[in-house]
């Protein structure tokens, strides 16, 4: 039984890390999609700029699950 709960608990240690190296991608999605200037409102784009901005912010606090949230905001916004 003890093997079976030191299995789980490295298995959700190395989960982990693999969430957060998620943000980033989602960051650059976003940085590709505003490089080719997206037909949006420039009420969006400040939107998009300050989601993205926020989820950088969340992400390098460590707060992933916050930052793929906000990122995710943008990505729709952006529709990718």
């Amino acid at each position: 039984m003890r093997i079976r709960a030191l299995i789980g608990a490295c298995a959700l240690a190395l989960a982990f890390p693999a969430l957060a190296f998620h943000c980033p991608a989602d960051m650059k999605k976003i940085d590709g999609a505003l490089s080719k200037n997206p037909q949006i409102t420039s009420e969006q784009m400040a939107e998009v700029q300050k989601l993205r901005a926020d989820g950088e912010e969340l992400h390098k606090a460590g707060k992933h699950q916050e930052s793929i949230d906000t990122l995710a905001k943008a990505m729709q916004i952006l529709g990718i």
